[in-house]
């Protein structure tokens, strides 16, 4: 497949229509914090998919990678779904405007919709691991040694992270504040707890008891 634009570690940005489309909606759609953690979260994945030996289609993982958080934009907040649903939802549409098969169409909206899922990822298609393998190396450090130094400064050079760790917990809160039924039994949870005074978690075990059922 041939390769556009900006060499990374040896990781390049297909050169296709489909992902230059991709990139063009997601810059538009989104502010430059999204859009250059999402650039970041491909190439981390990439990488780690190289590392870890595993055979994956760029042109599915950049688009996977790219539309993971379009769901936090603000005409997402009412949908009264989770934001990785209505992500992967805004994928599998533009997707299927290209008459993408329906199988790798399927293996990008699941990886979008589990990105924040740990533990299962990892065990699914390579699309489905590396889209989480980047958003872990991202936002979360894991697997931080796994990248070298010199590749890693490569891709913060070419979409730096200024004050990221705050801002991205900024744009998680206010993606989930009007919808907080969404974070039962899921990382977004722990941001509504920090973030959002008098946020109340769902209670799994309460969830049980209070149930209809008598027994």
């Amino acid at each position: 497949m041939p390769m556009d634009t900006s060499p990374t570690s040896g990781i390049q940005v297909p050169d296709t229509k489909l992902a230059r489309e991709a990139t063009e909606l997601v810059r538009d759609s989104t502010g430059e914090l999204i859009y250059h953690h999402s650039r970041r979260v491909y190439f981390f994945g990439a990488l780690q998919g190289r590392n870890r030996d595993l055979s994956f289609d760029p042109e599915l993982l950049y688009v996977g990678a790219m539309f993971h958080d379009l769901g936090l934009n603000e005409q997402f907040r009412g949908s009264g779904r989770r934001f990785e649903v209505d992500s992967a939802d805004e994928a599998r549409r533009f997707l299927q405007s290209y008459g993408v098969p329906e199988d790798s169409v399927r293996r990008v909206w699941t990886a979008i919709a589990l990105h924040t899922t740990p533990g299962i990822p990892e065990f699914m298609e390579p699309e489905v691991a590396l889209v989480t393998a980047g958003v872990e190396y991202d936002v979360l450090g894991i697997g931080y040694a796994d990248i070298s130094d010199t590749d890693r400064q490569d891709v913060v050079a070419l979409h730096p992270r200024p004050d990221f760790k705050r801002r991205i917990l900024g744009a998680f809160t206010d993606g989930v504040r009007p919808r907080p039924e969404t974070t039962f039994g899921n990382v977004k949870a722990d941001v509504l707890e920090h973030y959002v005074p008098g946020f109340r978690r769902g209670d799994f075990v309460r969830t049980i008891l209070d149930s209809p059922w008598a027994e």
